[in-house]
């Protein structure tokens, strides 16, 4: 038993969309790594929950690495991923996704893909968190894009934390901007990107989904990329 596999990490959503995303993404990773086997686990809603599948996983293999498919730090990344790493011996965690900036050009292309004119002003939209480390990621991850943005970017929250999306979208406009739209930082389909059409923004684009870029930035964290 001197094998090593990868656990994949999300949040887990009731959304029959949003879960197959994930489990596309997590199908992709596998095929990317033929010599390895890669689970999914879930922090939230769904099963196997991340302890669970460290128990099954481990039972097969001297070692484990986990990867958060989650955006930015914050609880789940702290408490809940952590804490089930280190009850399992032999298992580590590298970090989460975000921010990067593979995820920033991505999410300009989304917005592109969206016909969102530039300059228009872009309110790169979170799912939002009670922990600063997690705000201080989304500030990075609205630094990247506006690298690759010929505009201004806020910054907004789906939940929890304050801008939401529709207060930054109304002080954009109050602010002058003729053209809102709002980034999409969310890995996949669910309850939070669906609210993003009711923000009062012009445009908004898709979620990062299973895109090339996020498989390449799971794979950079395993030293594969």
């Amino acid at each position: 038993m001197d094998s090593s596999a990868v656990v994949l990490v999300a949040h887990g959503t009731r959304d029959q969309r949003g879960a197959e995303t994930v489990r596309r993404l997590a199908s992709r990773v596998a095929e990317a790594l033929p010599s390895q086997e890669v689970a999914l686990a879930y922090v939230d809603v769904q099963t196997p929950l991340v302890g669970d599948a460290l128990d099954d996983v481990m039972g097969r293999h001297s070692s484990v690495v986990v990867v958060p498919l989650l955006l930015s730090r914050g609880f789940h990344v702290d408490v809940d991923i952590a804490e089930a790493v280190a009850a399992h011996p032999g298992s580590r965690a590298v970090a989460q996704l975000g921010p990067d900036p593979l995820l920033a050009a991505l999410l300009a292309g989304r917005l592109r893909d969206a016909a969102v004119p530039e300059p228009s002003h872009v309110v790169l939209a979170a799912a939002g968190s009670s922990r600063a480390e997690a705000a201080e990621d989304v500030e990075v991850a609205a630094e990247q894009l506006a690298l690759e943005w010929d505009g201004p970017v806020t910054v907004a929250y789906a939940s929890g934390t304050s801008p939401s999306v529709p207060e930054a979208v109304a002080a954009a406009r109050a602010d002058g901007a003729a053209t809102v739209a709002v980034a999409t930082y969310l890995l996949a389909e669910g309850f939070f990107h669906d609210r993003l059409a009711d923000a009062g923004a012009d445009h908004v684009s898709a979620p990062l989904c299973d895109d090339d870029a996020v498989l390449a930035v799971i794979l950079s964290r395993l030293g594969s990329g």
